[in-house]
């Protein structure tokens, strides 16, 4: 079976969630065997794997003629995909591109980010399908998340296959319930368009349903998973060893509630001076959080570490004692599982997807600061319950795999084709 993915990161670069999902449910799928699949994003840098997924860059796709040779375009993107396949892309251009500013090969720029004009890049992006889909023989067509659901469309309608988007979070995630009009219409338009919405969580599935009037048939959730870490990420040191560090790492804006952290590590320091706390990330929200712990009088025993990648969270999660995620609305949150992963107890917010999954966690509304304080002083305080959620969540993460994903994915193509 062949399918056409439609993403906007990809690892190693990645700058959320979207990405390690991405990459994650693309393995598993591939892992179930029987699967062609073609993964295009707006911009590869050449270190993507590329063992169980065929990367096409919206960057290096051709959306007018140029009169290049073999060796030239091979100088210019040879590091990011095959020559040939641009110079098969530069033969299904369906109209005339060049009012557009373009590169040397006829192709658009993107930052492969999400730049202030993201509305344009988006709109470049779709155009870009129509190149790529007259080209990649496919049989279904899966965009994943708000960004790519116009691509996905321009692609179901030159081809006639049929659509699954992937809701990863909606805009009533991002803005608290402050929904931006454009991007709204945009998710509407996608859902619309869809054959079958995929979401990653129950949570998310009633906001599909409730907010964006869709028929509850045409909706599955597809929980996320985790892949399998390395012996070396698992047997990293650990760096601290005379305090306790609770922390939190994620984005810091309104839709992850850092202020609730925050708020949190004032209750639990009242009674235990012994714990640090780590708020590891970046966000709108950063300064306003440097400002309330030095308000609550926390400073000295908060630390604010930036935006993490890489091995470097594996670190920070191999230091931590207590792992944090108390969103205020969180579509599925995959980081508490690789928390898990490093045996870092974790304590989530009820308002998460992953809690519709995961048993061996501490839940909590995300606005209790006082059971999330009381759940911080539990774990640090008490051996026998850091230990009975070290080990028990452990092996319940290991049976939370992308490959069973994967299988629920490659059935829900099947019903469509």
């Amino acid at each position: 079976m062949k399918a056409l993915m439609f993403g906007w990161e990809f690892p190693p670069h990645i700058l959320g969630g979207l990405g390690t999902a991405s990459y994650g449910l693309t393995k598993g799928m591939h892992a179930n065997g029987d699967m062609d699949i073609t993964f295009v994003i707006p911009k590869p840098w050449g270190d993507e794997e590329r063992d169980f997924a065929h990367i096409i860059g919206a960057c290096n796709t051709p959306v007018a003629w140029r009169d290049v040779n073999w060796d030239y375009v091979e100088s210019r993107i040879g590091r990011f995909m095959d020559p040939q396949v641009y110079f098969d892309l530069r033969d299904h251009i369906y109209a005339d591109f060049n009012y557009m500013k373009l590169n040397d090969l006829g192709c658009i720029e993107f930052s492969g980010r999400y730049p202030d004009n993201i509305l344009e890049e988006i709109n470049n992006y779709s155009i870009v399908a129509g190149v790529i889909a007259r080209t990649i023989p496919c049989d279904v067509i899966h965009s994943h998340d708000w960004l790519t659901y116009p691509a996905g469309i321009h692609a179901k309608n030159v081809t006639g296959r049929p659509l699954v988007i992937h809701v990863h979070a909606t805009d009533f995630d991002r803005s608290r319930g402050n929904v931006n009009p454009t991007v709204f219409a945009i998710e509407k338009d996608g859902m619309n368009n869809a054959d079958h919405i995929i979401t990653v969580s129950d949570l998310t599935r009633r906001t599909v349903i409730e907010k964006y009037g869709i028929n509850p048939d045409k909706v599955t959730t597809v929980h996320n998973a985790v892949i399998p870490l390395s012996d070396e990420l698992l047997n990293l040191p650990r760096r601290n060893k005379h305090e306790k560090v609770v922390t939190f790492l994620g984005r810091i804006t309104m839709q992850k509630g850092p202020e609730y952290f925050v708020e949190a590590a004032a209750k639990v320091l009242k009674k235990n001076k012994n714990v640090r706390f780590v708020m590891a990330g970046s966000g709108d929200m950063m300064e306003d959080m440097i400002k309330l712990a030095a308000k609550r009088g926390i400073a000295d025993r908060f630390h604010f570490t930036g935006f993490l990648k890489g091995k470097q969270v594996y670190e920070m999660l191999k230091d931590s004692d207590v792992y944090i995620m108390p969103s205020v609305s969180e579509p599925f949150g995959i980081s508490p599982l690789e928390a898990m992963q490093m045996g870092v107890p974790s304590i989530i917010s009820k308002q998460s997807g992953c809690a519709e999954i995961l048993h061996n966690v501490i839940k909590t509304d995300y606005w209790d600061i006082d059971a999330m304080a009381d759940a911080i002083h539990a774990i640090t305080s008490y051996p026998a319950l850091y230990h009975q959620l070290r080990n028990d969540g452990i092996e319940e993460i290991k049976g939370i795999t992308w490959e069973k994903a994967g299988k629920k994915v490659i059935d829900i193509y099947k019903k469509v084709i």
